[in-house]
């Protein structure tokens, strides 16, 4: 039972956890049955009707609503986008970057943040790396920023070892330094609270199929409109702030969206759309503190079982610089992952080990059937051995 919430009802809404000890949210997490409900509707309307497009439309706004509201924004700085890499791509282009200008990031992020910016070069634009640390904030960044920087880029919470990186001093010294800030919260968001002003982002991309608990497919992005001067790399009739009724190009109305509607394409992924809704509405009322706090304490037990087994968690240990439901594990993947499979657990390989991500509905019980696996496969070797 979680301190938090009312694990086992939340369990029960999640079909996979009654198939298997499901520790892989942060590759992707499974369908709950709102969710599931949500997608049904929009499939029996489009079967019965083909489709009331004009209430699927207004369910877009209410789901963008809903975003900003989880975001600590308004709705009007929010685009719904095709994925993570469509809106760190987004967000790379429509910065007024010039040959000579610099981008700070961190080595060993996720790829396809780096290849936004560094898809770049060809302009001239440079990529400074900054190594990766247990500890990224506004003090170990400071020393790299020089007469070149014009923005940072940098995940909220790293996929590969569950690092959280410390967003809202680096976005305080961008504010002082004047750099545009562009934020991956794609492994944090449902998750982690974020307040997207607090952290004074230009830019906050995301995916939708892991914390949010959707199938993939679906990107958002939030843009600080107070940025005018960003402005998207591309134009469609979705993005012009008059979209002509009759739908015939006029070369002398360009003017993209006072909106974030500026850097959307239009024909919204729908039904993961719907799925959004329901999921949002879910992780609200349980609360994302709540969530975050309750993985929080599955990691604690986790920690103190892998010390017990002296065996290494790759990244940092403190809450203070861990996400709360991304552990890695100290064991090669090579010879693990399949022995897991084999025993109905869910978990991912990653660079350095095993990868335990965490969802709302783990228990401690999880837990305690991956370290029992550990256990049992340590001690028959040193049987073995003996």
């Amino acid at each position: 039972m979680s301190r938090h919430y009312d694990v086992e009802a939340v369990r029960r809404e999640f079909p996979v956890a009654e198939r298997m000890v499901y520790l892989d949210s942060g590759f992707q997490a499974p369908l709950a049955r709102p969710v599931m409900a949500a997608i049904e509707t929009f499939l029996r309307e489009g079967l019965e009707t083909a489709g009331p497009k004009s209430v699927w439309l207004d369910r877009v706004e209410q789901t963008r609503a809903k975003v900003a509201r989880f975001l600590g924004v308004s709705a009007d700085e929010i685009a719904f986008t095709k994925n993570t890499s469509e809106s760190m791509n987004i967000a790379a282009n429509a910065l007024p970057l010039r040959a000579g200008d610099s981008v700070l990031m961190i080595h060993g992020d996720h790829p396809n943040n780096a290849y936004a910016f560094l898809n770049l070069k060809k302009k001239g634009v440079e990529v400074d790396f900054l190594p990766m640390t247990d500890v990224v904030n506004a003090d170990t960044v400071l020393p790299h920023i020089d007469e070149k920087t014009r923005a940072i880029s940098l995940s909220h919470v790293t996929f590969h070892a569950g690092h959280r990186f410390d967003i809202e001093s680096i976005g305080a010294l961008c504010a002082e330094k004047k750099l545009y800030f562009v934020v991956d919260v794609m492994q944090a968001i449902g998750v982690v609270p974020i307040d997207a002003k607090a952290i004074r982002a230009s830019f906050v991309g995301s995916g939708s199929h892991k914390g949010l608990l959707v199938p993939q497919g679906l990107g958002l992005l939030y843009w600080d409109k107070t940025l005018k001067e960003l402005e998207p790399a591309y134009l469609a009739a979705a993005s012009l702030a008059e979209i002509p009724h009759d739908l015939v190009a006029r070369p002398d109305r360009l003017t993209p969206s006072p909106s974030a509607r500026r850097f959307e394409l239009g024909n919204f992924n729908l039904p993961a759309i719907h799925a959004l809704g329901a999921s949002l509405d879910m992780i609200e009322q349980i609360g994302v503190k709540n969530i975050q706090n309750h993985c929080f304490d599955l990691g604690d037990h986790l920690i103190a079982q892998l010390d017990e087994l002296d065996l290494g968690l790759v990244g940092p240990r403190q809450r203070q610089h861990r996400s709360p439901h991304i552990y890695v594990v100290g064991l090669p993947a090579t010879e693990w992952l399949s022995y897991f499979e084999e025993n109905g657990v869910r978990v991912s390989p990653e660079r350095d080990g095993i990868r335990v991500s965490f969802g709302m509905f783990n228990t401690v019980a999880d837990v305690d059937r991956l370290v029992h696996l550990i256990r049992g496969r340590e001690s028959n070797k040193s049987f073995r051995a003996a």
